[in-house]
Protein backbone atom coordinates (compact mmCIF):
# COMPACT_ATOMS: atom_id res chain seq x y z
CA UNK A 1 0.00 0.00 0.00
CA UNK A 2 3.17 2.58 0.87
CA UNK A 3 4.78 1.62 -2.71
CA UNK A 4 1.06 2.38 -4.08
CA UNK A 5 1.18 5.85 -2.42
CA UNK A 6 4.47 6.64 -2.76
CA UNK A 7 4.37 5.85 -6.87
CA UNK A 8 0.91 7.86 -7.26
CA UNK A 9 2.90 11.10 -4.92
CA UNK A 10 5.62 11.05 -7.52
CA UNK A 11 3.45 10.88 -10.67
CA UNK A 12 1.44 13.70 -8.77
CA UNK A 13 4.89 15.67 -8.66
CA UNK A 14 5.59 14.95 -11.99
CA UNK A 15 2.11 15.88 -13.33
CA UNK A 16 2.66 19.18 -11.18
CA UNK A 17 6.09 20.07 -12.26
CA UNK A 18 4.79 19.48 -15.84
CA UNK A 19 1.74 21.43 -15.40
CA UNK A 20 3.93 24.65 -13.82
CA UNK A 21 6.25 24.56 -16.05
CA UNK A 22 3.93 24.74 -19.42
CA UNK A 23 2.24 27.90 -16.72
CA UNK A 24 5.44 29.80 -16.82
CA UNK A 25 7.74 31.34 -19.73
CA UNK A 26 10.11 34.23 -19.52
CA UNK A 27 10.28 37.15 -22.17
CA UNK A 28 13.73 38.05 -22.88
CA UNK A 29 14.39 41.96 -23.31
CA UNK A 30 15.13 41.14 -26.98
CA UNK A 31 12.33 39.98 -28.04
CA UNK A 32 8.68 40.36 -27.93
CA UNK A 33 5.49 38.09 -27.30
CA UNK A 34 1.77 37.06 -28.49
CA UNK A 35 0.01 34.63 -26.33
CA UNK A 36 -2.76 32.81 -28.71
CA UNK A 37 -5.53 30.51 -27.56
CA UNK A 38 -6.35 28.18 -30.44
CA UNK A 39 -4.93 30.42 -32.70
CA UNK A 40 -7.14 33.17 -31.44
CA UNK A 41 -4.87 36.60 -30.17
CA UNK A 42 -5.03 37.01 -26.17
CA UNK A 43 -4.45 40.22 -25.23
CA UNK A 44 -1.90 43.07 -26.61
CA UNK A 45 1.83 41.80 -27.48
CA UNK A 46 4.09 41.73 -24.48
CA UNK A 47 7.09 43.60 -24.59
CA UNK A 48 8.46 43.69 -20.71
CA UNK A 49 10.77 41.47 -20.01
CA UNK A 50 10.20 38.95 -17.24
CA UNK A 51 8.42 35.84 -15.70
CA UNK A 52 5.01 35.61 -16.92
CA UNK A 53 2.27 33.26 -16.89
CA UNK A 54 -0.07 31.58 -18.78
CA UNK A 55 -3.07 28.72 -19.43
CA UNK A 56 -1.17 25.64 -20.15
CA UNK A 57 -1.33 23.13 -22.72
CA UNK A 58 -4.49 25.57 -23.59
CA UNK A 59 -2.34 29.17 -24.70
CA UNK A 60 0.81 29.38 -27.10
CA UNK A 61 3.36 31.54 -26.32
CA UNK A 62 4.97 32.99 -29.94
CA UNK A 63 8.19 35.46 -30.05
CA UNK A 64 9.21 38.36 -32.23
CA UNK A 65 12.33 40.06 -32.49
CA UNK A 66 12.13 43.84 -31.02
CA UNK A 67 15.65 44.37 -32.66
CA UNK A 68 16.30 45.56 -35.83
CA UNK A 69 16.27 42.95 -38.38
CA UNK A 70 18.00 43.04 -42.01
CA UNK A 71 16.91 42.85 -45.52
CA UNK A 72 18.76 42.56 -48.58
CA UNK A 73 17.09 42.60 -51.95
CA UNK A 74 17.98 40.95 -55.15
CA UNK A 75 19.34 43.52 -58.01
CA UNK A 76 16.72 44.80 -59.48
CA UNK A 77 16.63 45.88 -63.55
CA UNK A 78 15.21 48.91 -63.67
CA UNK A 79 14.82 51.58 -66.94
CA UNK A 80 15.33 54.99 -66.07
CA UNK A 81 13.37 58.06 -67.47
CA UNK A 82 15.87 57.90 -70.92
CA UNK A 83 14.76 54.39 -71.27
CA UNK A 84 18.09 53.03 -70.51
CA UNK A 85 18.37 49.98 -67.76
CA UNK A 86 20.51 49.42 -65.13
CA UNK A 87 20.57 47.24 -61.67
CA UNK A 88 19.75 48.79 -58.30
CA UNK A 89 21.18 46.90 -55.17
CA UNK A 90 18.98 48.10 -52.59
CA UNK A 91 18.91 46.91 -48.83
CA UNK A 92 17.11 48.08 -45.58
CA UNK A 93 16.91 47.61 -42.28
CA UNK A 94 13.17 47.02 -40.41
CA UNK A 95 11.43 46.04 -36.93
CA UNK A 96 8.73 44.04 -36.28
CA UNK A 97 6.58 47.39 -34.86
CA UNK A 98 3.65 45.59 -34.19
CA UNK A 99 3.68 41.99 -33.26
CA UNK A 100 0.05 41.21 -33.36
CA UNK A 101 -0.84 42.25 -36.75
CA UNK A 102 2.66 40.81 -37.54
CA UNK A 103 1.43 37.49 -36.42
CA UNK A 104 -1.67 38.13 -37.92
CA UNK A 105 -0.51 39.06 -41.30
CA UNK A 106 2.81 37.49 -42.12
CA UNK A 107 1.84 34.48 -39.72
CA UNK A 108 4.77 35.16 -37.78
CA UNK A 109 7.10 34.07 -40.08
CA UNK A 110 10.08 36.10 -41.43
CA UNK A 111 10.17 34.57 -44.21
CA UNK A 112 6.86 36.09 -45.67
CA UNK A 113 8.07 39.28 -44.29
CA UNK A 114 11.03 39.37 -46.40
CA UNK A 115 8.82 38.14 -49.42
CA UNK A 116 6.62 41.37 -48.50
CA UNK A 117 9.54 43.51 -48.80
CA UNK A 118 11.10 42.53 -52.08
CA UNK A 119 7.51 43.00 -53.41
CA UNK A 120 7.23 46.28 -51.89
CA UNK A 121 10.85 47.59 -51.84
CA UNK A 122 11.54 46.61 -55.53
CA UNK A 123 8.06 47.40 -56.80
CA UNK A 124 8.72 51.19 -55.37
CA UNK A 125 12.02 51.53 -56.04
CA UNK A 126 11.40 50.81 -59.85
CA UNK A 127 8.20 53.21 -59.63
CA UNK A 128 10.47 56.27 -58.62
CA UNK A 129 13.30 55.03 -60.70
CA UNK A 130 11.72 55.08 -64.20
CA UNK A 131 10.98 59.07 -63.26
CA UNK A 132 14.71 59.77 -63.05
CA UNK A 133 17.20 60.30 -65.39
CA UNK A 134 20.59 58.40 -64.68
CA UNK A 135 22.21 61.71 -63.64
CA UNK A 136 19.48 61.61 -60.49
CA UNK A 137 19.96 57.80 -59.84
CA UNK A 138 23.54 58.32 -59.36
CA UNK A 139 24.71 61.90 -57.85
CA UNK A 140 23.89 63.18 -54.56
CA UNK A 141 24.47 66.79 -55.52
CA UNK A 142 25.15 69.61 -58.22
CA UNK A 143 28.41 70.22 -56.36
CA UNK A 144 30.56 70.42 -59.64
CA UNK A 145 28.04 72.51 -61.49
CA UNK A 146 28.27 74.95 -58.82
CA UNK A 147 31.40 75.14 -58.99
CA UNK A 148 31.45 75.92 -62.96
CA UNK A 149 28.91 78.75 -62.00
CA UNK A 150 31.16 80.26 -59.68
CA UNK A 151 33.71 79.86 -62.17
CA UNK A 152 33.88 83.40 -63.70
CA UNK A 153 37.27 83.56 -66.12
CA UNK A 154 36.65 83.00 -70.00
CA UNK A 155 39.71 80.05 -69.79
CA UNK A 156 37.04 78.24 -68.31
CA UNK A 157 34.12 78.89 -70.75
CA UNK A 158 36.53 77.98 -73.96
CA UNK A 159 37.85 74.86 -72.05
CA UNK A 160 33.50 73.39 -71.75
CA UNK A 161 33.16 74.17 -75.64
CA UNK A 162 36.55 72.43 -76.24
CA UNK A 163 35.11 69.25 -74.23
CA UNK A 164 31.37 69.40 -75.35
CA UNK A 165 30.07 68.29 -71.91
CA UNK A 166 27.86 69.88 -69.54
CA UNK A 167 27.30 68.96 -66.09
CA UNK A 168 23.47 67.44 -65.95
CA UNK A 169 21.71 69.29 -63.03
CA UNK A 170 19.90 67.19 -60.91
CA UNK A 171 16.44 68.21 -58.51
CA UNK A 172 16.32 65.44 -57.02
CA UNK A 173 19.50 62.96 -56.31
CA UNK A 174 19.92 59.27 -54.90
CA UNK A 175 19.76 60.71 -51.31
CA UNK A 176 16.13 62.03 -52.10
CA UNK A 177 15.21 58.97 -54.01
CA UNK A 178 16.06 56.58 -51.16
CA UNK A 179 14.23 59.05 -48.37
CA UNK A 180 10.95 58.74 -51.47
CA UNK A 181 11.72 55.34 -51.25
CA UNK A 182 11.40 54.38 -47.51
CA UNK A 183 8.38 56.62 -47.07
CA UNK A 184 6.12 55.25 -49.92
CA UNK A 185 7.61 51.48 -48.55
CA UNK A 186 7.03 52.62 -44.66
CA UNK A 187 3.17 53.78 -45.71
CA UNK A 188 2.63 50.05 -47.60
CA UNK A 189 3.93 48.18 -44.31
CA UNK A 190 2.33 49.58 -41.86
CA UNK A 191 -0.96 47.53 -42.00
CA UNK A 192 1.96 44.47 -41.82
CA UNK A 193 3.43 45.42 -37.80
CA UNK A 194 6.19 46.22 -40.19
CA UNK A 195 8.38 49.56 -39.79
CA UNK A 196 10.63 50.27 -42.32
CA UNK A 197 13.39 52.14 -40.24
CA UNK A 198 15.94 52.93 -43.62
CA UNK A 199 16.70 52.33 -46.75
CA UNK A 200 20.16 52.55 -48.88
CA UNK A 201 21.15 51.67 -52.35
CA UNK A 202 24.05 49.77 -52.17
CA UNK A 203 25.56 49.47 -55.68
CA UNK A 204 23.89 50.60 -58.94
CA UNK A 205 25.99 48.91 -62.12
CA UNK A 206 24.96 49.52 -65.63
CA UNK A 207 23.99 47.50 -68.50
CA UNK A 208 27.30 46.76 -70.90
CA UNK A 209 25.53 48.65 -73.46
CA UNK A 210 25.32 51.28 -71.79
CA UNK A 211 28.61 51.16 -69.73
CA UNK A 212 30.67 52.59 -71.96
CA UNK A 213 28.34 55.63 -72.31
CA UNK A 214 28.09 56.24 -68.69
CA UNK A 215 31.89 55.90 -68.31
CA UNK A 216 32.39 58.44 -71.04
CA UNK A 217 30.24 60.74 -69.39
CA UNK A 218 31.92 60.34 -65.87
CA UNK A 219 34.98 61.41 -67.87
CA UNK A 220 33.94 63.87 -69.64
CA UNK A 221 32.96 65.65 -66.28
CA UNK A 222 35.66 64.92 -64.41
CA UNK A 223 37.62 66.66 -66.99
CA UNK A 224 35.77 69.51 -67.72
CA UNK A 225 35.84 69.79 -63.90
CA UNK A 226 39.62 69.55 -63.82
CA UNK A 227 39.74 72.57 -66.38
CA UNK A 228 38.00 74.65 -64.15
CA UNK A 229 39.81 73.84 -61.10
CA UNK A 230 43.12 74.73 -63.21
CA UNK A 231 41.46 78.04 -64.47
CA UNK A 232 41.16 78.91 -61.13
CA UNK A 233 44.25 78.22 -60.53
CA UNK A 234 45.49 80.51 -63.16
CA UNK A 235 43.25 83.15 -61.98
CA UNK A 236 45.12 82.41 -58.68
CA UNK A 237 48.45 82.48 -59.88
CA UNK A 238 48.22 86.01 -62.01
CA UNK A 239 46.44 87.58 -58.65
CA UNK A 240 49.66 86.29 -56.48
CA UNK A 241 51.63 87.55 -59.36
CA UNK A 242 50.42 90.63 -59.88
CA UNK A 243 50.64 91.60 -55.90
CA UNK A 244 54.08 90.57 -55.63
CA UNK A 245 54.94 92.79 -58.55
CA UNK A 246 53.25 95.97 -56.99
CA UNK A 247 55.13 94.77 -53.83
CA UNK A 248 58.35 94.81 -55.27
CA UNK A 249 57.84 97.82 -57.08
CA UNK A 250 56.39 99.79 -53.84
CA UNK A 251 59.74 98.65 -52.41
CA UNK A 252 62.36 99.69 -55.56
CA UNK A 253 60.74 102.77 -55.09
CA UNK A 254 61.06 103.49 -51.49
CA UNK A 255 64.88 101.95 -51.72
CA UNK A 256 65.83 104.83 -54.79
CA UNK A 257 63.65 107.50 -52.67
CA UNK A 258 66.43 106.41 -49.57
CA UNK A 259 69.01 106.36 -51.92
CA UNK A 260 68.42 109.67 -53.53
CA UNK A 261 67.90 110.93 -50.09
CA UNK A 262 71.82 109.61 -49.19
CA UNK A 263 73.46 110.71 -52.37
CA UNK A 264 71.96 113.93 -51.80
CA UNK A 265 72.82 114.73 -48.26
CA UNK A 266 76.92 113.28 -49.11
CA UNK A 267 76.91 115.43 -52.41
CA UNK A 268 75.73 118.58 -49.95
CA UNK A 269 78.40 117.61 -47.46
CA UNK A 270 81.23 117.13 -50.05
CA UNK A 271 80.14 120.98 -51.02
CA UNK A 272 80.85 122.31 -47.92
CA UNK A 273 84.05 120.78 -47.65
CA UNK A 274 84.81 122.03 -50.27
CA UNK A 275 83.75 125.13 -49.66
CA UNK A 276 85.48 125.29 -45.73
CA UNK A 277 88.63 124.25 -47.75
CA UNK A 278 88.26 126.88 -50.07
CA UNK A 279 87.50 129.64 -47.76
CA UNK A 280 90.58 128.61 -45.41
CA UNK A 281 93.05 128.49 -47.90
CA UNK A 282 91.79 129.82 -51.65
CA UNK A 283 95.59 129.32 -53.14
CA UNK A 284 96.28 125.72 -51.33
CA UNK A 285 92.76 124.84 -52.67
CA UNK A 286 93.60 125.58 -56.35
CA UNK A 287 96.64 123.85 -55.65
CA UNK A 288 95.67 120.98 -54.64
CA UNK A 289 92.40 120.77 -57.55
CA UNK A 290 95.13 121.20 -60.37
CA UNK A 291 96.78 118.34 -58.75
CA UNK A 292 93.34 116.42 -59.46
CA UNK A 293 93.53 118.39 -63.05
CA UNK A 294 96.56 116.74 -64.00
CA UNK A 295 95.87 112.74 -62.29
CA UNK A 296 92.85 112.66 -64.35
CA UNK A 297 94.28 114.43 -67.63
CA UNK A 298 97.98 113.72 -67.37
CA UNK A 299 99.95 110.26 -68.30
CA UNK A 300 103.53 109.27 -69.54
CA UNK A 301 102.24 109.46 -73.16
CA UNK A 302 100.03 112.50 -72.71
CA UNK A 303 100.93 114.95 -75.89
CA UNK A 304 99.55 118.83 -74.64
CA UNK A 305 99.64 121.84 -77.25
CA UNK A 306 99.51 124.81 -75.17
CA UNK A 307 99.61 128.44 -75.72
CA UNK A 308 102.13 130.84 -73.69
CA UNK A 309 99.24 132.54 -72.52
CA UNK A 310 97.49 129.89 -71.39
CA UNK A 311 96.33 129.44 -67.78
CA UNK A 312 97.55 125.75 -67.85
CA UNK A 313 100.97 126.48 -69.51
CA UNK A 314 101.89 129.00 -66.42
CA UNK A 315 100.23 126.83 -64.26
CA UNK A 316 102.84 123.82 -65.35
CA UNK A 317 105.68 126.29 -65.82
CA UNK A 318 105.36 127.88 -62.64
CA UNK A 319 105.40 124.40 -61.11
CA UNK A 320 108.59 123.78 -63.62
CA UNK A 321 110.18 126.79 -62.32
CA UNK A 322 109.00 126.07 -58.22
CA UNK A 323 111.15 124.51 -55.47
CA UNK A 324 109.62 121.36 -55.24
CA UNK A 325 111.25 120.49 -58.75
CA UNK A 326 114.27 121.17 -58.10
Amino acid sequence: MKNIFGQFSIMVIIVVLIIGSNAVYTVDETEQVVVTQFGEPIGAPITASGLKFKIPFVQKVNRFEKRLLQWDGEPTLVNDLEKRYIWIDITARWRISDALKFLESMEGSLNNANEKLDKVVNAGTRDIVRKLNLAETVRNSNRLLDKQKNTKSLQTNNDVQKHGARIEEIEFGRDAMTRKILKNASVTLKPFGIELVDVLIKRINYRSDLRKDVYARMISEREQAAEEFRSEGLGEQAKIEGRTIKELNYIRSKAYKKVQKIKGEADAKAIKIYADAYNNDPQFYTFLKTLETYKKTINKDTVLILSTDSDYYHLLQGFKDSPLTE
